[in-house]
């Protein structure tokens, strides 16, 4: 396979230890908002209205909360196990908002491996200054043969705005 930045390569079950760590790091865009507020359907205007999120107790928008559990499964399916992975299970605690702009590392560390394939993850969010926004738990079926495999290219997506 060519260079690693196009690929993903999982990590198997075997391979998994107690105490390993994986990183996942993505920066909240407006597009990244509305987008997220289309594909689900969540259209709080906590999200989506400036001037009512300017009234509410955040001062300003903020991101839906499944943002950072979404970004949770992205590294869980692309970095740690990776590839084959399948979520089982999931707890969510919201520590902070997150806003327009925050970049947000999401950080796996396996506290412990399960017979029948499984791993329990601890899952945790932080900001860019360090703030902890989500903190969890993730139980997953890790694969158990290795694959490595180009990265797929997704679409361009354009947003028309509404008048």
């Amino acid at each position: 396979m060519s260079d690693t930045l196009d690929t993903l390569e999982n990590i198997t079950y075997n391979e998994i230890n107690e105490g390993d760590t994986a990183t996942f790091i993505r920066t909240l865009s407006e597009d990244d908002l509305v987008l997220f507020a289309a594909v689900s359907g969540d259209i709080n205007p906590l999200h989506l209205d400036p001037e009512f999120a300017a009234n509410s107790i955040f001062k300003e928008r903020i991101a839906h909360g499944m943002w950072s559990g979404a970004l949770i499964s992205a590294a869980l399916a692309t970095v740690m196990p990776g590839p084959g992975t399948v979520y089982l299970d999931q707890s969510l605690s919201f520590k902070r908002p997150v806003k327009l702009g925050d970049t947000l590392t999401v950080g796996l560390t396996v506290l412990r491996k399960e017979p029948r394939n499984r791993v329990v993850f601890k899952c945790e969010v932080t900001n860019q200054n360090n703030q902890k926004v989500v903190t969890g738990e993730a139980k997953v079926i890790a694969p158990t043969e290795k694959v490595t495999l180009y990265k797929p290219t997704l679409p361009k997506i354009t947003i028309e705005a509404q008048n």
